[in-house]
């Protein structure tokens, strides 16, 4: 299918009010992505002409979701047909292909469903809808169809009869139209009805009456779950969670708990990689074969090399970069910072904006003190450097290659490769202090003991 022949309008102009936020509905997030982002994201695998989101008034925030697609503004909320009407102007010279009407509250949707529902549009169908059979039909409007299994027409359940709600066969509101009827057929709603709304599902109607074809194309019903709540937030999450645990099993990856992984919608896993209870993975992650991320960890924006090992209790930030053999150990946090190849911060340590070279060997409580109060600076820490344990290095400093710098230090100058550089105060002492100290401390407390008495 060509690029030039197919456009997409995204209805998004809905308040979601049942929300209870002041955030707009569609970009709540799943799986670390806006609602609306996932079905941008799936309508762009359509390589369509173009894209635009139908947004209401002082919806700014959603426009820069939008971003770079353009908006169109549904000045008031009469009906999915109105809000059809608002992108006339921006879909104006495509008058020629398949015009698909999706809704940013329904992010699941799949490319193939897409497709099937475009091959039937360009078999001939003027109107194609697309619908699902839940296990509780509800309030669903329902699609009527003949006996050769044409779409006649869509009933709102508060129009329906007995009969009609009888029918299992939903409508999901998505539907694929021929461009050069579309903005016809919708003129042609008008607002009879018990809601005094323009619905985009008399077109249906319509174009029988016209004597154009209308079809059906059904997918399933999880594909179709729409976002109007709090608690329907929570079961897409669930929902897209386990369908990610079960690919990344199938693609290789080894889950030791799946029900308490948590991954983001761009999380990229090579096979055999390994992964512990209790692991979640922010936006921007990639994980190289043979590592292993044990439990209790959490990344984001992190790049990972090969046979890694990771956690447990580790915390990976933005900037990130963990080359081929690197162990990150328990506590240790890593933000915007470069390990080379078989570089080791095994405990409780924070690294942050640094470099450190293959083979270096970062010893416990060891800081990297980036920032002043007002600017962050860089540390660089060389191959095969050992920085001892309780080190705080204040950036900008360098270690070289090979250096050691004892236990207890604050680096605050660079230090030359090969060198031992050791900066803590002379340890002094007096012998037998300590018992002395003891035997009087001990007297002054009996001395109270017995006045007390």
């Amino acid at each position: 299918m060509s690029k030039r022949q197919v456009a997409v309008v995204v209805l998004a102009a809905g308040k979601g009010t049942r929300m209870k936020s002041t955030r707009s509905k569609v970009l709540h997030p799943v799986a670390g992505r806006s609602l609306l982002g996932h079905v941008l994201d799936t309508a762009t695998t359509l390589d369509p002409e173009r894209v635009v989101v139908v947004v209401g008034p002082d919806m700014e925030d959603v426009a820069a979701e939008a971003a770079p697609h353009p908006t169109a503004i549904q000045s008031e909320q009469r009906g999915t047909a109105d809000a059809v009407k608002a992108a006339r102007v921006a879909l104006a010279d495509f008058m020629t292909g398949t015009v698909f009407i999706l809704y940013g509250d329904t992010p699941f949707i799949g490319t193939d469903t897409l497709n099937a529902m475009l091959d039937r549009r360009t078999a001939g169908a003027g109107v194609v809808v697309l619908g699902f059979r839940p296990d509780d039909p509800g309030a669903y409007g329902r699609l009527i169809v003949d006996e050769t299994e044409n779409l006649t027409r869509i009933v709102e359940f508060s129009e329906a009869s007995d009969a009609e709600r009888a029918v299992t066969l939903c409508n999901s509101g998505v539907m694929a139209i021929d461009a050069a009827l579309l903005f016809g057929l919708v003129d042609a709603v008008n607002d009879d009805n018990a809601k005094g709304e323009f619905y985009l599902t008399d077109i249906v109607a319509l174009a029988r009456k016209d004597n154009i074809g209308c079809a059906v194309v059904e997918a399933n019903a999880e594909e179709l779950q729409g976002i109007n709540s709090r608690v329907d937030l929570a079961a897409a999450e669930a929902f897209w969670q386990e369908q990610r645990r079960y690919q990344a099993m199938d693609g290789g990856v080894t889950l030791i708990d799946p029900a308490t992984v948590y991954f983001s919608y761009d999380t990229k896993l090579a096979p055999d990689v390994t992964i512990g209870p209790n692991v979640a993975f922010g936006p921007g992650v990639k994980v190289g074969c043979g590592t292993e991320i044990k439990a209790f960890s959490h990344l984001e924006g992190v790049v990972i090399g090969e046979s890694v090992t990771v956690g447990p209790f580790a915390r990976l930030r933005p900037g990130a970069v963990l080359e081929d053999g690197v162990k990150i150990g328990n506590f240790v946090e890593v933000k915007n910072a470069v390990l080379g190849k078989g570089a080791k911060a095994s405990h409780l340590s924070y690294i942050g904006d640094a470099e450190v070279g293959m083979e270096a060997n970062i010893g416990a409580g060891t800081i990297t003190c980036n920032y002043d109060g007002y600017f962050k600076y860089r540390t660089k820490i060389g191959a095969g450097a050992f920085i001892g344990s309780n080190t705080a290095l204040v950036a900008p400093v360098a270690v070289g290659d090979g250096a050691i710098i004892g236990a207890g230090s604050v680096i605050t100058e660079d230090v030359e490769g090969d060198a031992l550089a050791v900066a803590r105060g002379r340890q002094g002492g007096s012998d037998g202090w300590a018992a002395k100290f003891r035997t009087s401390q001990q007297a002054k407390k009996d001395q109270i003991k017995k006045g007390g008495d």
